[in-house]
């Protein structure tokens, strides 16, 4: 699975943060960065705006396509 997603409009990476608490969201804009909750609360970092809903996504349960899942044992 990919480690984060791109905006896109702004083209910021959002990503999950490793070693932070469960939730926290990594954004990187070109070469400002920023910490956030899942709910897109600035945390720390230069970068002090993001959008929330893509926080919230990232943030979310890691589920696995089924189809895809399937896919991959008959092949």
């Amino acid at each position: 699975m990919p480690s984060g997603l791109h905006h896109p409009f702004s083209g910021a990476l959002y990503e999950r943060q490793h070693d932070g608490e469960i939730g926290d969201i990594v954004v990187t804009d070109g070469d400002r960065q920023g910490v956030f909750t899942s709910e897109g609360e600035w945390i720390s970092g230069e970068l002090r705006e993001c959008d929330p809903q893509m926080c919230n996504w990232i943030a979310g349960p890691q589920v696995a396509n089924h189809r895809v899942a399937e896919a991959a044992r008959e092949g």
